[in-house]
């Protein structure tokens, strides 16, 4: 674990919204999520199946242009979405207020678009992303070392010997040999095929790397192998690492940090052995509850935790936001809940 005493933060999320079209409506699929990522650790975002952690991830990246909020990677404003300065105006101009206050947000306004449409995209490639599903994220038709260069090339590398020894290297770096590079994805395992999307983020010599479930397609013995493999390029690279995924007992071993979405809300965020010796927001608590232990006395008395957010929470007199209820340890609560967690911790 990394000492995060003065540690730079690398990217920082403010508000992230985004939300997709569908029919007269929209889907929310990320909504107000907030947290930063320090240099040299690794940040767990876990939570149940749809949740919206692909979709922070996606959004991270650039993927999607996103709805709201910003950004921001080794101080620059990467991406930013422009719902949150649209609504402001809207209430601005509904109160009558003055011409100057409106000005004001529609400067802030395009300052946001500007500053995503001209994020400078070298800057952008030093994120790269390890997709879910391996054989749907390599292309049929390319050989590896055409998938794996392919990022070399569009940044306007022309030296074919340059190329082929670069490729060559990061094959041995994943575990993989030279003579794989002649090979199409469908000659390989679903392990070999995922080192090769490893492969592909990392010849770019990213500082972040965003790996989105890499491990939930592979075999228990292969994803304890590419865990492995992500933690030696992690060291070896200096690697800072946001890793998604719903396995809690994995993302335990492998995390600095852990933060918890449900339903496109980030509801708890702590340290990894905080956030499991302590959890107070119910959703993490049924979370945990469902991680079975080799223990087979344990497994007999575990009782699952079902999460009822209608019966857990009141939110009719006053909303919930995200609260520092210990330094470090994040959760989304009302003013009630605050100080019912609060008991909790100094108990």
């Amino acid at each position: 674990m990394n000492n995060k005493e003065n540690q730079e933060v690398l990217l920082k999320v403010e508000h992230l919204k985004q939300y997709f079209k569908m029919g007269k409506g929209e889907l929310k699929a990320v909504d107000d999520v907030s947290f930063d990522i320090k240099r040299g650790e690794v940040f767990g975002l876990v939570g149940e199946s749809g949740c919206g952690k692909t979709t922070t991830g996606r959004s991270i990246i650039k993927l999607y242009d996103i709805t709201g909020g910003n950004v921001w990677f080794k101080g620059d404003r990467i991406a930013a979405g422009t719902r949150d300065y649209e609504d402001k105006l809207k209430a601005l101009k509904e109160s009558g207020a003055s011409s100057a206050e409106i000005a004001a947000v529609k400067k802030e306004m395009a300052a946001a678009k500007y500053d995503h449409k001209h994020a400078d995209p070298k800057e952008v490639t030093q994120i790269q992303m390890i997709f879910q599903d391996p054989i749907a994220s390599l292309n049929p038709r390319m050989t590896v070392r055409e998938i794996i260069a392919e990022g070399l090339i569009i940044q306007g590398i022309r030296d074919k010997k340059f190329i082929d020894e670069k490729v060559y290297e990061v094959l041995e770096m994943v575990g993989l040999v030279r003579e794989h590079a002649g090979r199409y994805p469908h000659e390989f395992s679903g392990g070999q095929r995922q080192r090769i999307g490893i492969a592909r983020a990392i010849i770019m010599k990213p500082e972040l790397i965003i790996a989105d479930e890499p491990i939930s397609a592979l075999d228990v013995s292969i994803q304890a192998q590419v865990i492995n493999l992500l933690n030696d390029l992690r060291s070896s690279m200096n690697l800072t690492i946001m890793f998604i995924a719903h396995d809690l007992s994995v993302v335990k071993y492998f995390s600095d940090r852990i933060g918890v979405m449900y339903f496109g809300k980030m509801v708890e965020m702590a340290d990894s052995d905080e956030l499991f010796a302590h959890p107070l927001h119910p959703y993490t608590k049924s979370l945990l509850s469902a991680i079975p232990l080799p223990d087979p006395h344990y497994e007999k008395k575990r009782k699952r935790i079902i999460y009822k957010p209608d019966e857990e929470h009141d939110y009719s007199k006053e909303g919930p936001e995200f609260r520092e209820v210990k330094p470090g340890h994040f959760v989304y609560c009302n003013t009630e809940e605050f100080k019912k967690y609060q008991e909790e911790v100094n108990r």
